[in-house]
């Protein structure tokens, strides 16, 4: 099967190009810079995939057409992954990549007739939080979007209208498409490799600086996790799947508690973990005093994230064990996460080691 893949170079991209090859698929990416190209290639390359299937297509979600001159040749399926991610973006900024370079893409699988995999985000399942902010879920159309942006910050509330956008745009052309919604992002179970744009790396890092003195939320809240290449693999099967739900929501269930989790992690990192809980509401009015949030280095967009809300996974994993995908232990990847990052630290300089 070939396979076009938008945001190809990004952290989760390449993880997906490298399942891809591995199972033998041809493998396009849709790549906006030579130097994207290059660090794609060698991450490739490094890993011994079989470059004889990858190929590259310039193009870009900003532009017209996205860029190209004419329709590449047999793709199957195309995956859209790429976004525009920052905390605190315009919404004219955030809309113009996120929402109409989507739209974009799906316009491209439409008139090459082909799948359509786009990502999106496990809070598209939380309904509680898509009507607080909001979101007329029956008929999105009536949404009054730009009060979303103010209410849940340019990125997420970007991806939010991406995904009803293109769920109506699949559903009036009648395409295959498939709705991923992926959990907080980890690092891959045996290499812990994290992308320091990830939130969870993040969160490693104000725990081992102290930043972290109290645990947001209550004993409820809660933030799932999915490792990266886990997440590469439920990416690739609703790709080459014959028969794929509308929706596969790609978190692990085994993440326990936030309490839980920041507790195993502090151990990991040898340092002691937070034990006390601060409500969210309180952390967001601390979070609203000028120069805080860049000293705690926590964006307040982010704490929408840690939530109360338990999800249905039944038809995913289902589907999941159809595939074969089974996720490791959440000890185990949250524990190659950590080591990553205590490498990547000591490697920038950061930290310093002992005895040598």
């Amino acid at each position: 099967m070939t396979i076009l893949i938008t945001g190809a170079n990004g952290f989760i991209g390449k993880y997906l190009c490298l399942t891809l090859l591995q199972q033998g698929h041809e493998v396009q990416a849709l790549i906006r810079s030579k130097s994207s190209l290059n660090q794609l290639t060698g991450f490739l390359q490094q890993q011994g995939a079989t470059m004889e299937r990858f190929s590259a297509l310039e193009g870009d979600l900003e532009k017209p057409d996205l860029g190209l001159v004419a329709l590449p040749d047999r793709i199957e399926c195309l995956v859209h992954l790429a976004a525009r991610f920052a905390w605190n973006l315009p919404e004219q900024e955030a809309r113009h990549t996120n929402v109409t370079g989507s739209l974009r893409v799906a316009e491209l699988a439409r008139q090459l007739r082909c799948r359509l995999v786009f990502i999106s985000g496990f809070m598209l399942a939380n309904t509680g939080h898509l009507s607080r902010l909001g979101i007329n879920r029956s008929h999105p159309e009536q949404t009054d979007w730009s009060r979303v942006y103010r209410r849940a910050g340019g990125y997420e509330a970007s991806k939010l209208e991406s995904a009803f956008r293109l769920r109506e745009f699949v559903a009036r052309q009648g395409m295959d498409a498939v709705e991923v919604q992926p959990a907080t992002v980890a690092g891959h179970c045996s290499t812990g490799e994290l992308d320091p744009a990830q939130p969870l790396y993040g969160l490693l890092e104000n725990l081992y600086h102290g930043r972290l003195a109290m645990i947001p939320g209550s004993p409820e809240h809660w933030l799932p996790l999915i490792p990266v290449d886990s997440l590469a693999q439920v990416i690739a099967a609703a790709c080459v799947a014959n028969h794929v739900p509308d929706t596969l929501l790609a978190l692990d269930q085994n993440t326990p508690n936030l309490a839980a989790l920041l507790q195993a992690a502090a151990h990991s990192l040898g340092k002691p973990g937070p034990r006390r809980h601060l409500p969210i509401g309180v952390m967001k009015a601390l979070l609203t005093i000028p120069g805080l949030p860049g000293l705690l280095k926590v964006a307040p967009e982010s704490l929408a994230f840690i939530q109360t809300c338990r999800f249905d996974t039944t038809v995913t994993e289902r589907f999941l064990a159809q595939q074969q995908v089974t996720l490791p232990p959440f000890r185990q990847y949250l524990e190659s996460s950590c080591r990553h990052y205590l490498k990547s630290e000591v490697g920038s300089g950061k930290l310093t080691t002992h005895g040598a």
